[in-house]
């Protein structure tokens, strides 16, 4: 069983080192909760990943409330969400407090600058290791590919995106099956 100390420390981790928001936390967590663990199979991790992703709310809340939940009940969702939000709110706190004493300097506007791409690159290598998983191929690509360019250039409702896929992905299946 798993302790509720290895929990706590294992999303504080989580919560304190990475930067870039709920995707850039998905390779640490399988990582930690995969590799290190193995608390949770490769495919548990990616169906907790979706899960959470489809849910309302931080991804990063999302997966601590259901990891957390499997492997400890309710108690163990409450110190896993405790534990990966403690630093990062403790750090934006202090973060705005001094941002409002050092938002003219020009070494603090050069860090921000160069953090910005970082935090895209630790967004999109998630993304790729998902996309592998997940099926998706060079067949295949067009579909995110096409919902994305839908949702940003012509200002399509994500809604409507899901409604069509979630009908298109089951006529695929009932053609498949034929």
């Amino acid at each position: 069983m798993v302790k509720y100390c290895d929990l706590f420390w294992s999303f504080f981790k989580i919560g304190t080192f990475t930067l870039g928001g709920g995707y850039a936390m998905i390779p640490l967590m399988e990582q930690e909760l995969v590799d290190r663990h193995r608390w949770l199979s490769q495919e548990d991790f990616l169906d907790q990943v979706a899960l959470s992703q489809s849910m309302p709310g931080v991804l990063a809340v999302n997966m601590a409330t259901g990891v957390g939940y499997r492997l400890r009940g309710f108690r163990g969702a409450a110190v896993a969400i405790v534990a990966n939000v403690m630093m990062p709110i403790i750090f934006i706190i202090t973060l705005a407090i001094l941002y409002q004493f050092f938002k003219t300097n020009p070494l603090v506007e050069h860090f921000f600058m160069g953090v910005r791409p970082a935090a895209v690159a630790l967004i999109a290598a998630p993304v790729f290791k998902l996309a592998q998983s997940a099926g998706i191929s060079w067949k295949t690509v067009w579909i995110p590919v096409v919902s994305a360019l839908l949702i940003w250039l012509l200002g399509v409702n994500p809604v409507y995106v899901i409604l069509v896929a979630i009908a298109l992905g089951i006529l695929w299946a009932k053609i498949g099956k034929r």
